[in-house]
């Protein structure tokens, strides 16, 4: 499948794969397209991430714990949850782009260098 490709899910709804730099890309032509770039240096980037995370937060605030899947929320609420989470994301990888980071690359090392910092526990 080509980056990018439509896809059709169980629920035949559509989906489309994009990669961290595909997003990045896009995050950069829509601030560039705006005039925003000025706007966007790192300290704003993060702070702005950081209030998208206090919106994130505050669904989960007074829930208690949660069932994976979440199988008791509305689906406004799951809705709700995934634009604060995407709000998060694309604040995240437009941070990283702006500071020239490779976010998918970091990410793949992090998880490596964790897997030896934390190896499985033997049975």
């Amino acid at each position: 499948m080509e980056e990018g490709e439509e896809i059709t899910n169980a629920e035949d709804q559509k989906v489309v794969e994009i990669s961290l730099k595909d997003l990045a890309r896009k995050l950069e032509e829509f601030a560039k397209a705006r005039d925003w770039e000025k706007y966007h240096s790192p300290r704003n980037l993060l702070l702005a991430m950081v209030g998208e995370v206090g919106e994130l937060s505050e669904i989960f605030q007074w829930r208690g714990e949660v069932d994976k899947g979440l199988p008791n929320w509305e689906e406004s609420d799951k809705e709700h949850l995934a634009e604060e989470l995407s709000d998060v994301l694309l604040y995240l990888v437009r941070l990283a782009d702006v500071c020239g980071v490779d976010l998918g690359d970091a990410a793949t090392r992090k998880i490596v260098k964790n897997a030896i910092k934390y190896p499985p526990k033997a049975s």
